[in-house]
């Protein structure tokens, strides 16, 4: 913990008095290093609500007062993405609590972050802090099920049952897949798969996994989504989904990977990453109202930030049964 000054608050920015921030699988990821991309000194969170605190002086969407969230990618508005509405793409693009080499732009595991008007989002009085914190998260569910080309009736499964994959089965529900079929290492996490929506849950140590899953979907699922990040996960999915099918990739921890280029192919699969969301996040806040979307039941612990650091060390060493921890500034 360190004391900082205020940020800078610019003519459309917006200074948020941060209530809530998840712990993003992201966010260990970067407190070990593995991926490069928290190089620090930085103030990581990317996951959070508040309350304006202050706004610039061309600000007009918001107030003084206001609850709020925003997205978690700065997008610069002007490039030929940002136009397009594919703002998850901007060339110009920066990620809150992120320092990859390129850029360095501080997070929201603080009392106050300033981001600019136009990534925020303000929130009903029916969510409280502690679940909007996690809108960023599920953003990132629904933009995979958007892009995904699910048609009514498909059959998906679902490989990695962390955070983003309890909120994936929900998603793949709401956008109309009938079947939704759950794999982990872990007994508790395929618990929890069930408990959000999946209709049948595998452990991916099965060596009859394959043919249990193709037995399950009558030949194969037609969309597999990996949210793991893992040449594993990653073979497991291009293998179970049917010819012809899908592959969704949102897992993002392995920098590189070996793929079966004659399966993708021969059997003609689209692979397609998704990257974080673009734009999604006032559907989200009406999925949520509506409790289309849940994501209470998916929060193990709230914690003052002053605890920070504790709970990152039992995050990094898998404590059992910890899924999403939000800290309170």
């Amino acid at each position: 913990m360190r004391e900082i000054s205020l940020p800078p608050v610019g003519e459309r920015d917006v200074l948020i008095r941060v209530k809530a921030c998840g712990i993003c699988g992201s966010d260990v990821h970067g407190y070990d290093g593995s991926t490069g991309r928290r190089i620090p000194p930085l103030i990581m969170g990317h996951e959070a609500a508040g309350i304006v605190e202050r706004v610039g002086s061309q600000v007009e969407s918001v107030k003084v007062g206001d609850s709020v969230t925003f997205d978690s990618t700065v997008s610069c508005g002007e490039c030929r993405f940002c136009q397009s509405g594919d703002v998850n793409l901007c060339e110009n693009r920066q990620v809150l609590g992120v320092s990859c080499g390129d850029y360095r732009r501080d997070g929201a595991f603080a009392e106050y972050v300033a981001v600019p008007e136009h990534i925020v989002y303000q929130l009903p009085e029916s969510l409280a802090f502690e679940e909007a914190a996690l809108i960023e998260a599920v953003s990132v569910a629904v933009h995979a099920a958007k892009i995904s080309g699910i048609r009514k009736g498909d059959m998906a499964v679902v490989i990695g049952a962390g955070m983003i994959g309890l909120l994936v089965v929900q998603a793949y529900r709401v956008y109309g897949c009938k079947r939704i079929l759950a794999v982990d290492l872990d007994e508790g996490r395929l618990k929890m798969a069930k408990d959000a929506g999946a209709d049948e849950t595998f452990l991916a140590t099965d060596p009859q996994l394959l043919d249990k899953l193709a037995a399950a979907t009558g030949g194969g699922p037609d969309i597999a989504v990996e949210v793991v990040g893992a040449q594993n996960s990653i073979l497991t999915a291009i293998h179970a989904v049917r010819r012809g099918g899908t592959v969704i990739l949102i897992g993002n921890l392995a920098l590189t990977v070996e793929i079966p280029l004659q399966i993708v192919v021969t059997r003609q699969l689209p692979v397609l990453g998704s990257c974080a969301s673009a734009g999604e996040y006032r559907e989200c806040i009406e999925l949520m109202e509506r409790g289309a979307i849940k994501v209470e039941p998916l929060i193990s612990a709230e914690a003052p930030l002053s605890e920070g650091a504790a709970w990152f060390d039992r995050l990094y060493a898998h404590e059992p049964g910890l899924m999403k921890v939000v800290l309170k500034p």
